[in-house]
């Protein structure tokens, strides 16, 4: 596979002290995990970027686990981040264990939210359909856009959630996300985290108790390419965990962070 061509990723910087690289999940933008960014910042420089196709970063003609793994490491090379703590949620996460298994040496300790190194079978089915069936060109205001996407997701916070992708332009509406490539290279990235590597350094992998995306079956995955993984459980939370017990899922994250190598 040929090198990608480095993208200048959107980002945000703030704090002082050792840093930390967060990245957030399908369809978001670094503003999704504005609160434990906030609480991260407290302790260590971290840097929020926008995943390549998302948020204000630049679009690609394609994606998947290892371009974006590749494309993150890309940019933290340019901005100087030899060796970085890594923090993500959902897709991020997965991009976050790639990047720590190819480039263990740049990777200080890892914390996975919410996701495993497994292949997932396709769950955003209804979302697609829903976006695919917005003509956000003919849009005429964004409570229009809710209304039609009704329909797919009932959820008014997941609408609310996917619907910060439709920015005006020019006078109409526009996906700020690469819609067409997500939709086209969604195979790609529920795709396993490579078996032929191992990061052998501390990694936490935080589960939402009432969430599927982590199971009992997908230990061994996770032990044979963390060997130093530890869980722990965010009770009475589902995938949005830090959204939904952001002041607990904090300290388990800072707790995490500040442990003394034995």
């Amino acid at each position: 596979m040929s090198t990608p061509a480095f993208l200048e990723l959107n980002y945000k910087s703030t704090g002082q002290g050792q840093p930390l690289v967060l990245l957030h999940g399908l369809f978001g933008s670094l503003e999704n995990l504005g609160l434990l960014s906030r609480a991260l910042a407290e302790q260590y420089q971290v840097y929020a970027v926008d995943l390549p196709n998302h948020g204000r970063s630049p679009h690609t003609e394609r994606t998947s686990l290892p371009l974006m793994a590749q494309q993150v490491k890309d940019w933290m090379d340019a901005k100087g981040l030899n060796k970085a703590i890594l923090v993500g949620h959902s897709l991020g996460g997965k991009v976050a264990m790639e990047l720590a298994l190819t480039y263990p040496e740049s990777v200080v300790s890892l914390v996975v939210i919410d996701i495993a190194p497994v292949a997932y079978p396709p769950s955003h089915g209804d979302v697609f359909a829903g976006l695919s069936s917005l003509d956000s060109a003919s849009l005429g205001s964004r409570s229009d856009a809710d209304l039609l996407l009704l329909r797919y997701v009932p959820e008014p916070a997941v609408r609310s959630f996917l619907l910060k992708n439709l920015v005006r332009q020019d006078q109409q509406f526009a996906w700020r996300m690469n819609f067409a490539v997500l939709q086209r290279d969604y195979g790609a990235m529920l795709q396993a985290n490579r078996v032929d590597a191992m990061f052998p350094g501390p990694v936490l992998f935080l589960k939402g108790e009432n969430s599927s995306y982590i199971r009992a079956e997908h230990e061994a995955d996770m032990r044979s390419r963390f060997p130093a993984a530890g869980v722990k459980i965010v009770a009475d939370t589902g995938h949005w965990l830090h959204a939904e017990k952001p002041s607990l899922t904090q300290r388990l994250l800072i707790k995490f962070l500040q442990q003394k190598p034995s």
